[in-house]
């Protein structure tokens, strides 16, 4: 096996379950006693949301390229960032790079393609449904349309996000929401639905909707075991 770096923290209750996941994945791989060879970094979520209230990418992008080289000194041979929003910054941490960088929106959209989906609906923090960072490169590279909640439901995801999920609160009214939310999205022609944030698939998964779900925690920790056997 090769050795994971993985740049988590943000927030550490989906990390933890990227650390459940790779294990399981490499359980169910080689069997027996086999477990995941990881070299975990965990950030400080309190001073990365600070950059990202304020703006600040370019200091976000530094602090956590810095971790990635960290990684890489101490052995990890791919890198796995735990976190959908934070690849904004994915150019920064990838410029100066000596191995493989497993990106979050590839490894999702390569599972899209892969169910012959067309139109797919994206749930995650402000910045991923927003901005171009994440959907450009499902349009760009990938040839997907991209449909995302109204604006009074987006900012209805992202309280959630950070309000309740970062912090381990996962609630029924909440999960009722976003299962509203994403029904929508359906009536709006999405084929799939993209679970964007790592925390949401904390409150809601396959079953809360009629149309597949692409989680991407699951995805992108499944994307390094994939790297890391061999």
């Amino acid at each position: 096996m090769r050795w994971i770096g993985l740049i988590g923290g943000m927030s550490w209750e989906s990390s933890a379950e990227y650390y459940r996941l790779i294990n399981e994945a490499v359980k169910q791989r080689l069997g027996g006693l086999h477990s995941a060879q990881i070299l975990m970094a965990s950030v400080d979520f309190a001073q990365i949301e600070a950059f990202q209230h304020n703006g600040e990418w370019d200091k976000a992008g530094a602090l956590l390229a810095d971790i990635a080289q960290r990684l890489v000194r101490a052995g990890a041979e791919c890198i796995v960032l735990c976190t959908n929003t934070m690849h904004k910054v994915a150019p920064d941490i990838t410029n100066a790079l000596p191995v493989p960088f497993v990106h979050i929106a590839d490894a999702t959209a390569h599972q899209i393609v892969a169910h012959k989906i067309t139109r797919i609906g994206l749930m995650g923090t402000k910045y991923t449904m927003e901005q171009d960072f994440y959907k450009g490169r499902l349009i760009e590279q990938f040839g997907l349309e991209v449909i995302v909640p109204s604006p009074a439901e987006r900012a209805d995801v992202n309280r959630i996000i950070y309000d309740e999920l970062c912090l381990g609160i996962v609630s029924d009214e909440s999960r009722l929401r976003y299962q509203t939310i994403m029904a929508n999205l359906v009536a709006h022609g999405a084929q799939g639905i993209i679970l964007g944030c790592t925390e949401i698939t904390l409150l809601v998964g396959s079953t809360d909707t009629t149309v597949p779900v692409f989680d991407t925690t699951r995805i992108h920790a499944h994307a390094a075991v994939e790297f890391s056997v061999v």
